[in-house]
């Protein structure tokens, strides 16, 4: 076998290993694959690269502009999975494996992707939250903003998710506007390397937008600055020696650690053997055990069951784990692989060795055992090691210790409080899961548990079919933890872009900050001159373009030709006796529905033209009743226009209905979808 050297890319430059090389080894075959070193790696000049060229570009661009690349991005990797699965192979992998990791990278960056077309503006910043009126004229009023960092995110990624590690961190920061220095740990880095390489290969990024380093680069933390983000994915022991950095003190450069994690799975009081959640739990458990190995961080390390019920779990355990194939995981028999080094089984079986001081081994065996289509010993092979702690209440060892791979501890619980109480001694994951049918114990588990863990599953045979499990991160939702498990969040949608970004506070006229922030806010200057704004198209209509309406008088017979007409006779609009008793009205009031079609009646120009659709409300509050006799009149202002691809755009208007005597009696936002030209 030919092997493979690993370049690092730097400032749109492949440089080859050089210096102090450290050879890869295969985890099926034990034979080195590749080598790597980042000795000859200026990362000095990686971080200028990154700062002045690839975010100076990725800036230009709009959140929807980012978002299409990686749309592309995403597409040109998925047609050249294949590839990646070979790779994937030497790392212990079975094909479900590597799905998890290849396919679940891919996908996360269509999810990022989607997102930011669907949520964020076509605009370079975001706005966060409503104005705030600081004054009260109105003409003083703040907001808060969001800006792309002027500076580059290092990603530091782990071992055991080469493809899905890479991907999920640049997504966020690509979309932000952030520019990204990959450094995989170096077990496995040959799989992220092939990756990497098509993405430079599709030209689809701006230059500098995405730099890689294999091996250790001198000096890596030192150049960084204020501006600059740190995302790291392994050990606490290294987090607490990367975040303790003095340069990265100095200059208060955001740190955030996805660190080791003793997720616990929880069988509830109600999930007695025989019920449906007694058998998922069982198939959880097996499956978080042996996926990747155990190699994940999500992966559940302590069964925290009932007293009653935990031989039965034992005896399920074992039967589940006693049918998995362990071997080469190419094959398609192979339900197990590797460990991704000889390295990692040594740490795994010295972690094994110390929770045995406190736990009796159920399953796994010291001696040797079957493996199908490779060497057991050149190879990184483990068996699935269950274990029993009988008394967990005074054991310490299986609240502290992570072994990294196919090994889960069972213990007892007393009652709902005493689980609890279990689950949060592993001071903080990234992941807890309670299997249980009964909503009352749901409650009680996540105000028990849910500030100790990032993330919590609460499984049962309702979402059995379509539960994506335990160990399952979601690019939709955060992923992270407190305590031991790092104290930091990626993904959650939105929220890992903001990671990346500056969040600002904004003061100034209404003027000016409907000019800064892209948006119209009461008090900026309308443009009221004709023609009316739904003559005019997406392109040629302007922030501020408004309407006032002629008035319109409603009378008893507007309101009760509505209520005969839409079968609303709740009683504020038809007996005045009973609405008179009631504090908010002063007597028989007009719908509330009635004033948004009598207010659509006076905005709506009817001839054919730009605005294609009405596609809904947001923010709809009705302020004040409306009785009989009273004359209301609409306010209409283009607010905030976001581009959805070439053929039209969506428009926001701020709409306001006010009275007789200039009162708002209803406040709403108005969307619309317009054409381009």
């Amino acid at each position: 076998m030919t092997i493979m050297q690993l370049d690092s890319f730097s400032a749109n430059q492949w440089i080859a290993p050089a210096g102090n090389i450290t050879p890869i080894a295969s985890a099926v075959s034990g034979e080195i694959i590749a080598e790597a070193s980042a000795d000859d790696v200026n990362f000095e000049a990686m971080c200028e690269h990154a700062r002045t060229v690839g975010g100076k570009a990725l800036r230009a661009l709009t959140f929807h502009q980012r978002a299409e690349m990686l749309k592309a991005l995403a597409k040109y990797l998925n047609e050249r999975r294949d590839a990646l699965y070979q790779l994937s192979f030497q790392t212990g992998a079975t094909m479900r494996d590597s799905q998890i990791d290849i396919d679940g990278g891919i996908a996360t960056m269509f999810v990022f992707s989607s997102k930011g077309r669907r949520e964020l503006p076509n605009a370079h910043t975001l706005l966060d939250g409503n104005v705030e009126a600081l004054s009260r004229g109105g003409s003083f009023i703040g907001h808060h903003i969001y800006t792309p960092l002027k500076g580059v995110a290092v990603h530091i990624n782990a071992f055991n998710f080469p493809v899905w590690g890479m991907l999920e961190k640049l997504a966020p920061s690509i979309l932000a506007g952030m520019p990204v220095i990959v450094k995989p740990a170096t077990d496995t880095a040959y799989l992220t390397h092939a990756c990497f390489q098509m993405m430079i290969e599709s030209n689809i990024l701006p230059k500098g937008a995405i730099q890689l380093v294999v091996g250790r680069p001198k000096e890596m933390l030192d150049h960084l600055t204020c501006q600059d983000v740190v995302a790291f994915t392994g050990s606490a022991d290294t987090a607490d020696m990367l975040g303790s950095n003095a340069n990265l003190r100095k200059n208060a450069t955001r740190f955030t650690a996805e660190t080791d994690s003793l997720n616990a799975s929880i069988l509830g009081p109600d999930a007695t053997n025989g019920t449906p959640e007694f058998d998922l739990f069982i198939r959880e458990v097996a499956r978080e055990m042996t996926i990747k190995a155990g190699q994940k961080c999500t992966a559940i390390r302590r069964a925290i069951v009932p007293h009653s019920e935990q031989n039965a779990v034992i005896d399920a355990l074992k039967t589940a784990l006693a049918k998995i194939t362990i071997g080469d995981p190419s094959l398609e028999s192979t339900r197990m692989g590797a460990l991704a080094s000889q390295r990692q089984r040594r740490d795994v079986q010295e972690k094994i060795d110390i929770l045995k001081t406190e736990c009796t081994q159920m399953f796994g065996t010291d001696e040797g055992f079957e493996v199908s289509g490779a060497d057991a010993q050149k190879g990184a092979f483990i068996q699935p090691v269950l274990l029993h702690c009988e008394n967990p209440h005074i054991a310490t060892k299986v609240h502290e210790v992570e072994a990294f791979g196919p090994v889960s501890t069972v213990m007892p619980y007393d009652d709902a409080e005493d689980a609890i109480a279990l689950a949060n001694r592993g001071l903080g994951s990234l992941v807890a899961s309670v299997f249980t049918h009964n909503p009352t114990t749901a409650t009680e588990f996540l105000l028990g548990a849910g500030s100790f863990h990032g993330r919590m599953l609460f499984a049962d045979r309702d979402s059995a079919k379509e539960s994506t499990g335990h160990g399952s991160p979601m690019p939709h939702l955060v992923h992270g933890g407190p305590g031991r498990a790092g104290g930091g969040e990626e993904l959650g949608g939105i929220r890992g872009v903001k990671h990346y970004m500056q969040r600002t506070a904004i003061q100034g006229s209404p003027r000016l900050l409907s000019a800064i922030g892209g948006r119209w806010f009461d008090g900026a200057p309308e443009i009221a001159e004709a023609p009316h704004p739904f003559r005019l198209s997406f392109n040629e209509l302007q922030i501020g373009k408004t309407i006032h309406t002629e008035p319109r008088t409603i009378t008893l017979e507007d309101i009760e030709h509505f209520a005969e007409f839409s079968g609303d006779n709740f009683y504020a609009h038809m007996d005045d006796e009973a609405a008179k008793a009631n504090p908010f009205f002063p007597g028989r009031v007009a719908h509330g529905y009635l004033l948004l079609s009598f207010a659509a009646g006076l905005f709506v120009d009817p001839l054919p033209g730009p605005v294609l659709a009405n596609y809904g409300l947001d923010n709809l509050r009705f302020l004040k009743p409306v009785p009989p006799g009273d004359t209301i009149k609409v306010r209409l202002t283009a607010m905030e226009k976001s581009q959805r691809n070439d053929e039209y755009g969506e428009v926001r208007w701020d709409v306001e209905i006010i009275n007789q005597d200039n009162e708002p009696v209803a406040k709403y936002e108005l969307l619309t979808m317009n054409a381009m030209d």
